[in-house]
Formats: structure tokens, C-alpha cells, sequence
């Protein structure tokens, strides 16, 4: 079977989503938000508006357009840039049924939420995007995210029996329909992790290293998965990841044996075998060292904390 590090990742992210609130505007209006409490998601669902995310360029947003907001950041929402924008929080507050108002609503509407994400694994995946990610409705690639959308739309207006929960599944699926359309267009002069998944020549090696995380991998091997030669591989391995290759191998393969201590109660010697390790001295050595507490010390923290990451820690 092919790797999918972007599934892999998903899966270890287990992400959770919230519906929160919609805006129903009408007329001139404008609105200043607070720095949002984790991974924001908004779509437009019907008109048009203006979003600028702090000291950045304004983005115009129309129907179908979806944005996430990735950083702790201010961010204004408005009908026009030359409206004085106002405090969103009491027009939020006296929301109806989830749904704020402004002018009477008519003319344009948003939805918005939050995910949560596992703790150690958001921190990596999520480091290298952008403030905000938008994705445009009319792309030829964006069929998928419209179809959510237009099914989104049907849930909040029909709320019926579960449109909760196909509210938050729709979520979902937008979400990893956005992070695909911004790795096919992602800047490359902006190192992250999910650069690596997008550039074609560093790709091999990420998806052969995810294939099989008991071999010893050495910079050459991936070099030939990745046909170059070391030295080149290497250097451009650090400028797409900002890591070097056996650190984003190192760093991958705790993010894995992690999930399995918290989940699983196999001995740390078959998770130490499963993730590369020969000895469970040496995984522990290593585990230490990246996670910054030993696996034992791990898996009796995650058995009394609660799960969820909301993106400022």
C-alpha cells in the first residue's frame, strides 16, 4: 500500500470540530474579532465581505469561499474597507439559536468553528502555514469543498435530527479538502512540514519513511528514494522542512510511538521494535530527548489529562 503521510497525520491529529456561530448581515457593517481560541474555520455561505487577519493585505471573500485562521491573531471582518469596524463580542453574545445578527441579516452569511487537535502532533503539522489559508470557490479544484458546503448550508438552515453532528463531519471533511488545495499551491520559499508532501522531489522520501519506520533509514537511502544525490537532498530536505531528514525521521516515529502510549498498553519494548528502535533503552534515550519526558512518565500523564489541542498552547 502507498503511504499517505497527510492521512497519517490526520489520523494521528483526530481532529475535533465545533460548529460554533453564523452571521447573518445586511447593509454596511464591520466587525472586529479578538485573537481566535484555536484553528479557526469560516465559509461563506451566501454574499460577500472583506477579511483582513492582522496587519495583513485585506482578502476579498465571496460565496463558497472557505478560510482557516492557523495563528493567535486579531482579525477584522467587514462589508466594505472604509467601515469603522466595531466589537463583534455583544453582537455575538446576543445571538439567537447560534445565529448573530447585524442589520437584520439578509445579505450575507457566515459560518464559523473551531477544531481541537491532539496536543504534540498540531505544534508539528500546523508549524509553516500561513496566518490565514484561503481557498477560493471558483478553482477547478475546489469541487469537493463546494459540495460540503452546499450540504452544510442545508444542515444549519433544516436543523434536523443530527445536523450537529453532519455539521461537524462536514467540518472535517472541508478541512482536509482546504489543507489538499494548499499543499497544490503552497509557497515554496515557506519551510513546514507540509511543504515536504507537495515538493516532488522530497515527497518520496517522506511517504518511504512513513511506509516502513522500522528500517534504518540513512540520509543516503532517502537520497535515492528521492533520486539525488546526499548532499543535495539534504540541503533541500532543510529548506523545505526547516529540519534535517533524520530529525523530521526522529521526530515522526515518537509522534507515532506516542499515540500507541496512549492508547494502547503494548510494552514500550514492542512500540520501541515497532517504531525503529532495537533496544527499549535507546527509544527511551530518544523519546526523552524529543517528547521531554520518558515514555513512562508519557503514558501516566496522557492517562490523566484530557485530549485536545486548540492551537495556543
Amino acid at each position: 500500500m502507498v503511504s499517505d503521510p497527510l492521512s497519517e497525520a490526520l489520523a494521528l491529529l483526530r481532529p475535533k470540530s465545533w460548529i460554533s456561530a453564523g452571521l447573518d448581515a445586511a447593509g454596511p457593517w464591520a466587525m472586529t474579532f479578538g485573537p481566535p481560541d484555536g484553528i479557526k474555520f469560516n465559509a461563506v455561505l451566501r454574499g460577500s465581505c472583506w477579511l483582513r487577519v492582522g496587519e495583513g493585505e485585506p482578502i476579498a471573500l465571496s460565496r463558497g469561499d472557505c478560510f482557516l485562521l492557523t495563528q493567535p491573531l486579531p482579525f477584522v471582518l467587514a462589508s466594505a474597507l472604509d467601515q469603522e469596524p466595531i466589537d463583534a463580542g455583544p453582537i455575538y453574545a446576543a445571538a439567537t439559536d447560534g445565529i448573530a445578527q447585524v442589520n437584520g441579516g439578509g445579505d450575507f452569511f457566515l459560518i464559523g468553528g473551531r477544531f481541537s487537535f491532539e496536543e504534540e502532533y498540531a505544534r508539528l503539522f500546523f508549524r509553516g502555514l500561513p496566518p490565514v489559508v484561503h481557498t477560493r470557490s471558483d478553482t477547478a479544484q475546489s469541487r469537493v469543498l463546494r459540495w460540503a458546503l452546499d450540504q452544510l448550508a442545508l444542515e444549519v438552515a433544516a436543523r434536523e435530527a443530527g445536523a450537529q453532528l453532519m455539521s461537524n463531519l462536514l467540518a472535517q471533511v472541508m478541512l482536509v479538502q482546504v489543507l489538499r488545495l494548499h499543499l497544490s499551491r503552497s509557497d515554496p520559499h515557506t519551510p513546514g512540514w507540509m511543504k515536504a508532501l507537495a515538493d516532488r522531489r522530497i515527497g518520496p522520501a517522506v511517504r518511504a519513511m512513513h511506509a516502513d519506520l522500522t528500517r534504518r533509514w540513512t540520509v543516503s537511502d532517502l537520497a535515492q528514494e528521492a533520486a539525488m544525490s546526499r548532499s543535495a537532498f539534504a540541503a533541500r530536505f532543510m529548506d523545505v522542512v526547516g529540519i534535517s531528514p533524520v530529525s523530521y525521521l526522529s521526530r515522526w516515529r515518537m509522534l507515532v510511538a506516542s499515540e500507541r502510549l496512549k492508547r494502547t498498553d503494548q510494552p514500550i519494548g514492542t512500540i520501541a521494535f515497532a517504531v525503529g528502535y532495537e533496544s527499549e533503552a535507546a527509544f527511551s534515550v530518544a523519546f526523552s530527548r524529543i517528547m521531554g519526558r520518558s515514555p513512562r512518565a508519557y503514558r501516566r500523564e496522557a492517562a490523566n489529562r484530557p485530549s485536545g489541542w486548540s492551537g495556543n498552547d
